[in-house]
C-alpha cells in the first residue's frame, strides 16, 4: 500500500466506526480522530513518509512489529501502547482495518461501562 492509500483508507476506515470524531488539534498537517474525545488514531507525514499512528495492546504491538516490517512503535508516542504504520507492500486494507479496530476498542474498553455501552449498545 502506498502512502496515499494509506492516508486515504485510514480516514474512510476510521470514519466508519461509530461516534468518531476529526478534527486537527495538532494543525492541519495532523489528521486526529477521537472516540468520546480520546485519541484512537492520528495520520501525517515525517520525514517525507506518510504514517497513520494508532493504539495497540502491547502484546498484539510487538507481535505486529516482529511480522510486519511496516508497523514500527509509536513515532512520538509511548512505545508500548502506541504503533505507527508506514506504506509498504505488507500492509492491506484489511490489516489496516484490523489495526484501526482494536485501537478503537482499546479507546472504548478504557472508559466507564456506562460509556461503553452507549458506544457500543449491542456489544454484551
Amino acid at each position: 500500500m502506498d502512502g496515499k492509500t494509506l492516508h486515504a483508507s485510514a480516514h474512510r476506515i476510521a470514519l466508519e466506526l461509530p461516534f468518531t470524531e476529526h478534527c486537527w488539534p495538532f494543525g492541519p498537517e495532523h489528521d486526529v480522530f477521537k472516540v468520546a474525545g480520546k485519541i484512537f488514531m492520528m495520520t501525517t507525514t515525517a520525514h517525507g513518509r506518510p504514517m497513520v499512528t494508532m493504539k495497540a495492546e502491547p502484546q498484539k504491538s510487538l507481535l505486529n512489529q516482529q511480522i510486519y516490517r511496516s508497523i514500527e512503535p509509536g513515532y512520538h508516542m509511548n512505545k508500548k501502547h502506541w504503533i505507527s504504520v508506514f506504506a509498504g507492500d505488507d500492509i492491506d486494507e484489511s490489516l489496516l482495518a484490523s489495526l484501526i479496530q482494536d485501537s478503537w476498542d482499546c479507546v472504548v474498553d478504557g472508559l466507564s461501562r456506562k460509556d461503553q455501552k452507549r458506544l457500543r449498545p449491542l456489544k454484551g
